[in-house]
């Protein structure tokens, strides 16, 4: 007989979302609030304004958000969802 049909049940492994989950919390409070502080200094230290702080704001808050889906892509790979 063949198992073509047969279909698993996969489960989730909710310890391994909520160890994501939680490292991503820290990690993107500590990124984005880096590129806040970031973007204000610089911000200050040429001069540009405040419409340039929301320029730089922007800008670092996509770098930010660059790394934040890598980490969440390496973090999976490491932690499996579901088994």
């Amino acid at each position: 007989m063949s198992d073509v049909g047969i279909q698993r049940r996969r489960r989730i492994q909710w310890p391994h979302v909520l160890t994501v989950v939680s490292a991503a919390v820290l990690i993107s409070a500590e990124v984005f609030g880096a590129a806040f502080a970031g973007s204000w200094a610089i911000a200050s230290l040429v001069g540009l304004g405040a419409l340039g702080a929301h320029i730089l704001d922007g800008i670092f808050m996509l770098c930010g958000l660059a790394v934040m889906v890598q980490f969440l892509r390496a973090a999976h790979r490491v932690e499996p969802f579901v088994a």
